[in-house]
């Protein structure tokens, strides 16, 4: 079953295409990974799944419903974290949560989303006087707080030292559990590898690739490239089976300072958006 299902999306700004026939279906209670440059078209896909954006052409579904016609009702059932902070700059924490709980008929426990957030010591603090990275923190906290169907995570770990990263990633995996659907468009490649179950590249307004992070672009059966000191000093090949190579090598002479490496999702992702050195 699909909580999103896109097909044929067109939607261009003075003549020029900005979204150019994407073909999208995320799965309930799928962690679906959003990938591309600035200016390819990703946040205009997005905002339209959202329903802030009107479309051109193609057909769009959300939840069982088109974005471009939502009700409040259907509205309840997403959560959206976008780029920029909230303004609740004169709220607490806690209050600018607590706020947010009473639009929504079956919300979480608002002390329950700051803990999650790692927020609890700064629950008493003013929006305003949070850091970048706390303030992330609060955005997440008020797109979760609804219990949402479907969650639309922009860019969500911006501003983050690397302890609240992986905080944050444990909460998406916690709200996967549950069963929780995540749209997450991110820079962070380790990111997207890490948490989504299937990536997609959009580079001029179309999907280039589509997969695991493990498969994206024949990254899994891509040739491998084996490195090793030899007799004759540093060597390095290319092959299908390294196994194979590395036994064969290895009747011959020692191998040492011996590696073997696969293109990484940054190296098939930068050759599919054409931006490789």
């Amino acid at each position: 079953m699909s909580a999103i299902r896109v097909r044929g999306l067109r939607k261009a700004y003075g003549g020029v295409a900005a979204v150019d026939g994407v073909d999208l279906d995320i799965a309930v209670g799928e962690v679906f990974a959003l990938l591309g440059p600035n200016g390819a078209g990703k946040s205009t896909t997005v905002e339209i799944l959202e329903g802030h954006r009107k479309r051109d052409a193609g057909e769009v579904e959300v939840l069982g419903g088109d974005p471009g016609r939502a009700s409040a009702a259907w509205r309840g059932r997403i959560g959206i974290v976008l780029q920029s902070a909230t303004d609740a700059a004169e709220l607490t924490v806690r209050e600018a949560v607590r706020h947010f709980a009473g639009y929504y008929p079956d919300p979480r426990d608002p002390d329950e989303v700051i803990e999650l957030v790692g927020l609890t010591g700064k629950a008493g603090a003013r929006a305003g006087r949070l850091s970048g990275g706390q303030r992330r923190r609060l955005d997440v906290a008020l797109g979760i707080i609804g219990r949402p169907e479907l969650v639309f995570l922009d860019e969500p770990t911006t501003g983050f030292d690397p302890e609240a990263r992986r905080q944050f990633w444990s909460l998406i995996r916690l709200l996967a559990g549950e069963g929780t659907t995540i749209l997450l468009t991110t820079h962070y490649l380790d990111e997207a590898e890490a948490l989504a179950d299937r990536v997609a590249v959009i580079a001029g307004g179309r999907i280039v690739a589509e997969g695991s992070p493990k498969t994206l672009g024949g990254r899994a059966t891509a040739e491998a490239t084996v490195r090793w000191v030899g007799a004759d000093g540093p060597q390095v090949r290319r092959t299908a089976d390294p196994q194979n190579l590395i036994v064969e090598l290895s009747r011959h002479e020692e191998l040492a300072e011996l590696t073997v490496a696969r293109p990484t999702l940054e190296d098939v992702y930068l050759d599919l958006i054409g931006e490789r050195a």
